[in-house]
């Protein structure tokens, strides 16, 4: 006997082409079923569930309604693409979403043909779909782009960019803004959805093509009452004047979860063959349809692994503190002792620990959405006036910014503290939030001082050396999760600028490591004092400016000199080796060994494994010393183990 399931219809669909047919009862029941499913899987595996709750049924219509893959969806960020994953084709693997080897939390193109723009940072679908839209019309083809975007990514400057450029040119593009926040506009119903409808009708387009024809040929004063009086019926009634203004064709707001809603506007904007590009206003809400993610304050933006009935985490203990959270207690600390420190952040409160700063400090905290250029030039600003900004950017979002932070920030040596959350491999998110390549693109950067805390104790630290360094910029870079367990000082003390420390002293070998692989750095060390090599480490503290005096000693003191950092190639270790060249410290035989990241962009993982695939473990820090001594056999067991 077959054993009944609870998801009876979805079990159906292998490709968005068997929903093609189905009946609008059925498109109802298939999006309660992908609701359910997605609730489970992310309960299993973790990830951005409201934003995916919010788009089931625009995920089901859109699937219904075009032609995928030919014709083209675009979600922007791709983080509320999960029910789209299961639609086409990947079901089976859905369990292995953001696990190591499985499927990638955000759309890739490698992964599947219906994700043909891969995302992960916000607001780049418009001008994506722009450059699809346009290459389709130069190759003479037929088939439709469509742009999925939210109204939190709309707080995006590269957003009205693309829509400037678009609504100059004759490209047929559809821009689906997803308004989970009624952020735009709020007449939301039957009326709405009707109104919705006619406009977007080919006999709405045009009846109002020519009306605008004869409106022309009226003395002035009546063409532009004729004009106003539409922008009354559809601008002010809709919230449409801002986007008709850019070009736009303007449909909307509608009830993003009624498809009896959705089907007929969609199918409509499908039909509809005139030139230049359309923008369908649809309005959801976030985590719709699971009450616990409906009832919390971030809608379950971004959760862990959950219990579905009562959602509530799933989740052991830590050990120790997150480094977010040590850097917003060690903010506010800072805060209470001098008015002038201010918080910044880009849509990242309680993803950069400063969401308890602005509970705090109300009046000096600043979240100016996804708009990280602005965020940095704003700090820039504030620094003019005399307050001491610290802007707290994910290490991969403010790679968004860094023509702000070149010419906005180092060029005038304005005291802007830029604190880099996420630095390093990020696990579940994967390549496109790793914080790789931030040491690389900073300490290039003529008098910026750069600094990397080993433990959450020395970030603590560097927190009161960042609010106490107020004639440069600085920035100070941690990972992701938590701390590794040591002692916390009562209070941040502030290090003498580009000076490092050693914790342990040898003869033989060299470890300087930069940031959190210290403790694997230690561990390396044990092991090669046993096999007798004794070793020094040194946590530099600072990428920039390089402690040289400690530099030089460990090269003229060791045979065998290893440099570690959690970044790209190109960063620290790439100027160590440069200081040491330029002083003729590797003519005397010295043996030195960077390790950084590898040349490559690597996949969601569990951190620790991430590391090991890397080669920044304490096995691989072994190894490489073995190596460099000419102890292959060994480096191969070492790196084995």
């Amino acid at each position: 006997m077959k054993r009944k399931t609870e998801t009876p219809l979805l079990d159906t669909v292998s490709d968005p082409a068997d929903i093609r047919d189905f009946t609008l009862d059925e498109l109802v029941q298939l999006s309660d079923e992908l609701r359910k499913e997605t609730v489970r899987v992310v309960s299993f595996t973790g990830g951005h569930l409201g934003a995916s709750l919010g788009v089931v049924e625009l995920t089901v219509a859109l699937h219904h309604v075009f032609d995928t893959p030919d014709d083209r969806i675009i979600w922007d960020v791709g983080h509320q693409a999960y029910p789209h994953k299961m639609l086409t084709g990947r079901r089976d693997r859905i369990r292995t979403l953001r696990q190591g080897g499985g499927l990638s939390g955000f759309t890739k193109r490698v992964e599947s043909p219906y994700d043909p723009f891969g995302a992960g940072h916000s607001s780049t679908s418009i001008a994506a779909g722009l450059g699809m839209a346009v290459g389709r019309d130069l190759e003479g083809r037929d088939n439709h782009v469509v742009c999925v975007i939210g109204d939190g990514s709309m707080s995006a400057g590269m957003a009205y960019e693309a829509m400037n450029n678009a609504g100059a040119m004759a490209s047929r593009l559809i821009v689906i803004l997803n308004d989970n926040d009624m952020s735009i506009a709020r007449p939301v119903g039957a009326m709405s959805a009707y109104l919705s409808r006619l406009i977007s009708s080919k006999s709405f387009r045009s009846i109002r093509s020519f009306a605008a024809d004869v409106a022309r040929k009226f003395p002035q004063s009546l063409g532009e009452a004729a004009r106003k009086a539409e922008e009354y019926a559809r601008g002010l009634v809709t919230g449409g004047t801002l986007f008709e203004e850019m070009g736009f064709y303007y449909v909307g707001p509608i009830d993003g979860h009624n498809l009896e809603h959705l089907l007929p506007v969609l199918k409509n904007l499908r039909d509809d063959r005139d030139p230049g590009p359309v923008l369908l206003h649809v309005v959801t809400r976030k985590g719709y349809g699971y009450p616990p993610a409906e009832k919390a304050a971030d809608k379950y933006h971004g959760v862990g692994k959950f219990d579905v009935v009562t959602g509530e985490p799933v989740k052991a203990s830590a050990n120790a503190p997150s480094y977010t959270k040590v850097f917003g207690d060690s903010l506010i600390r800072e805060a209470e002792k001098d008015p002038h420190i201010v918080a910044i952040t880009a849509a990242m409160p309680a993803g950069t620990g400063l969401d308890k700063f602005g509970e705090r400090f109300p009046d000096r905290f600043f979240d100016v959405g996804i708009a990280e250029q602005h965020a940095v030039t704003f700090a820039a600003g504030l620094a003019c006036e005399g307050y001491k900004p610290f802007a707290a950017i994910y290490s991969t979002f403010l790679q968004r910014a860094y023509d702000q932070v070149v010419h906005d920030v180092v060029l005038q040596k304005l005291p802007v503290r830029l604190v880099l959350d996420r630095a390093g491999l990020v696990g579940a998110d994967g390549a496109t939030h790793a914080g790789s390549f931030d040491l690389a693109y900073l300490c290039c950067l003529p008098g910026i001082v750069a600094m990397a805390a080993a433990d959450e104790a020395e970030l603590v630290h560097m927190v009161a050396t960042a609010a106490a360094l107020d004639d440069r910029p600085s920035a100070i870079r941690y990972p992701r999760g938590e701390g590794v367990g040591v002692d916390m000082p009562d209070h941040g003390v502030p290090l003498e600028i580009g000076k490092g420390r050693i914790l342990r002293e040898g003869s033989a070998v060299a470890l300087l490591s930069l940031g959190t692989r210290l403790a694997e750095a230690l561990l390396a060390a044990e092991e090669l004092g046993a096999r007798g090599f004794p070793a020094t480490v040194a946590d530099a503290r600072f990428a920039k400016p390089l402690d040289t005096d400690l530099i030089t000693r460990l090269a003229t003191e060791h045979e065998v000199l290893v440099t570690i950092e959690e970044g790209a190639r190109g960063g620290f270790g790439a100027h160590v080796m440069h200081f040491l060249a330029g002083e003729g410290l590797l003519d005397r035989g010295l043996r030195i060994r960077p390790m950084t990241l590898p040349d490559r962009f690597q996949d969601q993982d569990q951190p620790e494994r991430q590391y090991i695939a890397a080669g920044l473990d304490a096995a691989h820090i072994v190894a490489t010393v073995l190596a460099a001594l000419g102890r292959e056999d060994g480096a191969a067991g070492a790196a084995r183990a």
